[in-house]
C-alpha cells in the first residue's frame, strides 16, 4: 500500500479504498498486492521508467481515467513534463492520433492542476 500511496496520492488510494464493496474487495486487495506490492517494488526499473511505460500503455488501452492518475504519479516519481511530452509524442506514431490526442487534453488538465 506504501508505494500505492506514493505513486497515486493519498487521495486516489482513499477513493478506492473508501469505494471498496464485496464484489471489489477482492480485486483491490489483488491490486494493491500484484501490482503495487510485487510489480512496482521489483529493481529492475526505476519508479520513472515504470510510470512512463505506464503512461504509455494506459494511452494505447485508452484509459484517460487512469491515465490521468498515472500522469500524477509520473510527476510524482521525477519524470518532468518535457519527458512527459516525449513519451505522448512517442504514442501518437505508435498507438495513433485520437489516442494520443485524447492523452494530451488529459495530461494538459493535470499537468494544469499541478501548477
Amino acid at each position: 500500500m506504501e508505494v500505492r500511496r506514493e505513486v497515486l496520492g493519498n487521495a486516489y488510494v482513499d477513493r478506492a479504498e473508501a469505494s471498496r464493496t464485496p464484489l471489489t474487495d477482492e480485486f483491490q486487495d489483488l491490486i494493491t498486492r500484484y501490482a503495487w506490492g510485487e510489480i512496482w517494488t521489483r529493481s529492475g526499473l526505476d519508479r520513472r521508467t515504470r510510470s512512463c511505460i505506464s503512461v504509455a500503455m494506459l494511452v494505447a488501452l485508452n484509459r484517460n481515467e487512469e491515465l490521468a492518475a498515472h500522469i500524477r504519479g509520473a510527476l510524482r516519481n521525477g519524470v518532468t513534463e518535457d519527458e512527459l511530452k516525449e513519451v505522448l509524442l512517442q504514442t501518437t506514431i505508435y498507438c495513433g492520433v485520437p489516442a494520443a490526442n485524447s492523452a494530451f487534453g488529459v495530461a494538459a488538465r493535470v499537468l494544469a492542476e499541478a501548477r
